[in-house]
């Protein structure tokens, strides 16, 4: 008799939901996801989402593969084909500023910006054809391990005994919690501002970030022509900036973003969230993983944060799919070893470039910003790496 796997993935964010996908048309597997939160809605009538993010070309395949992209694609998702970086101590025409376009990587764009939102009822409308069980609004009472397995008892007092629990449930993951895997972490000072704003010029499908020294902005463009604005700054000015009026927030916001765009008009709801940085030391134990944040979490200045997520589904998907096509059981720690060999050391290379990044960019000195500067004049120009560099982002190596 063929054997059957139980596989239960706490968390239906974008990243347990492409999880889900990626494994349901396996079989001998039985996949069951519970999310506390309730099912998240889109209506395409509905204004643009504060909460946004930037799909490289290597998540754009993931999503393809399980038939969510086009619809996203279809309904509310922006082309970049331009990225633009500089220095607050430089100019964004200056020798020194990052310049990327697709074409030199040959490709029609360098990703797309779409909503969470939107994201997630793609995934959700294709496991509604499935056979996968998604569970809203559901909650755990109680987690406790037995053997080599978690008994997880939820709040009806139904009980469940996977072969298989993968925690997706973010940064503060019960999951992780619950089987007392150790984090590591450090909390920034500072805070991401966000919000929606029409330019006064086109934003030309291009990504700008300027590198202020309290913080890095971002300027994202969307798809009716509006940037969505992420402002990483002290957690201060962030409440401060929050407070402004329109007029007043308007003229900050152009200011500091060096006019690039023109005036910047606000056009949608504000928001701040506290920023961290924190990776647990272990992904895996027996029968269980961690993916996505609540594996690690990363500076949001280059937007990898989804990405990483993704990248991760996709990686614990085939080491599962593997794993069963040999008879193996997926729960057993030396076959989810695999996934935590082929994931933690790319996602603690990102986590670390972005965090010393952002600490470059964050020191007033200005000997270190004329290093800065002859730092991105000398990567710009670097051939190779730079290509390199740029490919890894993107998800395309």
């Amino acid at each position: 008799m063929i054997r059957q796997y139980e596989v239960l993935i706490v968390g239906a964010g974008m990243v347990g939901l492409s999880l889900a996908a990626l494994l349901s048309k396996n079989g001998r597997l039985s996949v069951t996801l519970i999310e506390r939160a309730e099912r998240p809605t889109f209506r395409p009538e509905d204004d643009i989402s504060l909460r946004v993010s930037a799909l490289s070309p290597g998540s754009i395949e993931i999503l393809k593969r399980v038939n969510a992209w086009q619809e996203i694609a279809e309904t509310r998702a922006c082309p970049y084909r331009n990225m633009k970086v500089w220095d607050a101590a430089g100019s964004v025409d200056g020798p020194e500023t990052l310049c990327f376009d697709a074409a030199e990587f040959a490709l029609s764009e360098l990703g797309f910006i779409a909503e969470n939102s939107l994201i997630e009822q793609a995934l959700l409308n294709q496991l509604d054809g499935i056979e996968a069980s998604i569970r809203y609004s559901t909650d755990i009472r109680r987690a406790t391990r037995s053997c080599h397995r978690f008994v997880f008892e939820l709040e009806n007092g139904e009980t469940l005994t996977p072969d298989l629990l993968i925690g997706a449930d973010g940064a503060d993951s019960f999951v992780r919690e619950a089987a007392a895997m150790k984090v590591r972490s450090w909390p920034y000072q500072q805070k991401a501002f966000v919000t929606c704003l029409r330019p006064e010029f086109n934003h030309l499908n291009t990504a700008w970030q300027r590198f202020l020294k309290e913080g890095p902005i971002g300027l994202l463009p969307l798809v009716d022509g509006r940037i969505s604005i992420v402002w990483s700054t002290t957690p201060k000015m962030a409440e401060d900036i929050l407070a402004l009026s329109d007029q007043a927030l308007a003229k900050r916001l152009t200011e500091v973003t060096d006019g690039v765009l023109g005036k910047l008009t606000p056009a949608g709801l504000r928001a701040t969230f506290p920023l961290k940085s924190q990776y647990a030391l272990n992904y895996v134990q027996d029968g269980l993983a961690l993916v996505g944040d609540a594996a690690h979490t990363v500076h949001p200045l280059a937007g990898q944060g989804a990405n990483l997520g993704f990248a991760d589904a996709a990686s614990l998907a085939h080491t599962i799919n593997q794993a069963v096509s040999l008879d193996e059981n997926p729960g057993d720690l030396p076959v989810l070893r695999k996934y935590e060999r082929a994931r933690k050391g790319k996602n603690l290379a990102m986590l670390g470039f972005l965090h010393g990044l952002n600490s470059l960019f964050s020191n007033e000195s200005m000997a270190v910003a004329r290093f800065r500067g002859f730092g991105m004049y000398l990567f710009n120009r670097s051939g190779l790496i730079r290509g390199r560099a740029v490919e890894h982002a993107l998800g395309i190596r």
